[in-house]
């Protein structure tokens, strides 16, 4: 293997500008010497799996060039850097459709000022965890801008990120004030409240979508927060009719619309509003177990699937702040892959578990209770076949128990004891992830054409959620990256 490092200063949203090395691996032919960036690649006797394939394609022959899928073959093909494909599998790089890129796992401003050294060392890691775990696209929602985007898809070496621009309202869920995003809304009875400094009329639903386009968002997030102890409405939330009119805004720009809802009430509101995406899980507002649905939810599930609109379980989520307390969290020797020793260490300490104070008496039991209605509502769209997206909201809270790329494990895990199917979850991480943002054309599949973003394993996703841990080699615009080589460092 060949590295080439290069110093890039990077500054990620409020956070001073640090240092980050990035390293580019370029494949190694059979005789020891580097392949050329541009080479021609042939991956030779391998089981292509892809959705738009009723079955597997075995004994495959996919040839790259340019960075790019150039052909895909029963018969042999010769030239270019041969990897053997033998009893391995080729699948195209994962999508989730759901993190937030702008955050340190586990801290926020106090803590990333007190230690910009670990805040750095997490930043560097960090793309380099998503593609360890297969993950070669990833979609920012609601908290990037275009600057921020831009330095990240500066790295070498990273997934292919995008963002959503958020639309929260005025002293709403996750806004605190008339700067904190750009693109912000307000209901009416609010307009009083508002600095006469701010101009209204760019606050609009139309203003703000239209906005957020120029500054190439390609989606937009909105929010309906029921939950977590507003179930009287105590902070504001949009209205049908202005949902309807970022909905229509949106649409007018081919951008899909995405809502953070996740009660019974809100995600009744997202079908009012014909939204795109409901983005989390069913937790709030009913008490669902695997057998029996509560009173009211399986007509609101019957309606999401009947409309085909999109569904983010994020299962893991609860049960990431529940995991905050418990220790046992430390023993996963996956941890290492995606976090730094120094890391490692600073979380376990009591500076760095902090955010226990935040959840007070709670218990890991309680969480789980939380989240069991959401993966109720889970097995039963598994079933009636909805239209079910992966996401996983990493990280969902200043925790460090959501890993960039192993939260994405984690989450798989959660979807299979919910009851997907194996097929379901490898077309919820790739072709229908793809297609909901529009970049089904570029991705999600392996087809002649699309970008070479390739994931070889050493076993059968089809088979068994665990072969998604058996990566042996990412694929990155046709550049060979071997796993082990994306690892955080060890000391």
């Amino acid at each position: 293997m060949r590295c080439r490092s290069a110093s890039r200063l990077f500054r990620f949203g409020r956070f001073p500008q640090i240092l980050v090395v990035v390293c580019v691996v370029t494949m190694v032919d059979p005789n020891g010497s580097a392949a050329d960036d541009d080479a021609t690649i042939v991956i030779r006797d391998v089981t292509v799996i892809s959705a738009q394939r009723p079955v597997p394609l075995e004994h495959a022959y996919v040839r790259i060039e340019g960075g790019r899928i150039a052909e895909v073959s029963r018969r042999p093909l010769k030239g270019g850097v041969q990897v053997d494909g033998r009893g391995k599998f080729l699948i195209p790089g994962l999508i989730d459709t759901h993190v937030h890129l702008t955050q340190v796992p586990g801290m926020e401003g106090p803590q990333r000022r007190a230690h910009p050294d670990l805040a750095a060392l997490a930043m560097a890691q960090e793309p380099r965890s998503y593609l360890y775990f297969g993950f070669t696209t990833v979609l920012s929602l609601g908290d990037a801008s275009a600057p921020f985007i831009e330095q990240w898809n500066a790295l070498a070496v990273r997934p292919d990120a995008y963002f959503c621009g958020g639309t929260p309202i005025v002293k709403g869920y996750s806004f605190s004030g008339f700067t904190a995003s750009p693109y912000f809304l307000f209901n009416n009875d609010q307009a009083g409240t508002i600095p006469a400094s701010v101009e209204k009329t760019q606050h609009t639903p139309e203003a703000v979508v239209q906005r957020m386009s120029r500054d190439g968002a390609i989606c937009v997030k909105s929010y309906r927060e029921s939950g977590f102890g507003n179930e009287a409405g105590r902070l504001p939330v949009p209205t049908v009719e202005m949902m309807r009119a970022v909905v229509a805004a949106a649409h007018a720009r081919g951008m899909p619309v995405f809502l953070h809802a996740n009660s019974k009430e809100a995600q009744e509101f997202a079908l009012q509003a014909g939204v795109d995406v409901i983005a989390h899980g069913m937790w709030n507002g009913h008490r669902s177990t695997a057998t029996v649905l509560d009173n009211g939810v399986e007509p609101i599930l019957r309606e999401i699937v009947k409309r085909g609109i999109g569904y983010q379980p994020t299962a893991q989520v609860i049960r990431g702040l529940g995991a905050v307390l418990d220790d046992r969290f430390f023993e996963d020797p996956l941890l290492s892959a995606v976090y730094p020793p120094q890391l490692i260490a600073w979380y376990r300490s009591p500076e760095g578990s902090w955010f226990r104070k935040e959840l007070g008496d709670a218990t890991p039991d309680a969480f789980e209770r939380v989240a069991a209605p959401g993966d109720a509502v889970t097995g039963y769209l598994a079933r009636n076949h909805a239209r079910l997206l992966f996401g996983t909201d990493t990280p969902s809270a200043p925790i460090y128990t959501n890993p960039p790329g192993l939260n994405g494990f984690y989450e798989m895990r959660r979807w299979i004891a919910a009851g997907v199917s194996t097929k379901q979850l490898f077309e919820a991480l790739t072709l229908d992830n793809a297609r909901i943002l529009h970049r089904d054309r570029e991705i999600g599949s392996i087809e002649k054409g699309k970008r070479a973003h390739l994931l070889l394993l050493r076993a059968n996703p089809l088979d068994n959620v665990e072969a998604y841990n058996t990566i042996e080699t990412v694929f990155l615009s046709g550049k060979a990256i071997p796993r082990e080589k994306l690892a955080g460092p060890r000391n």
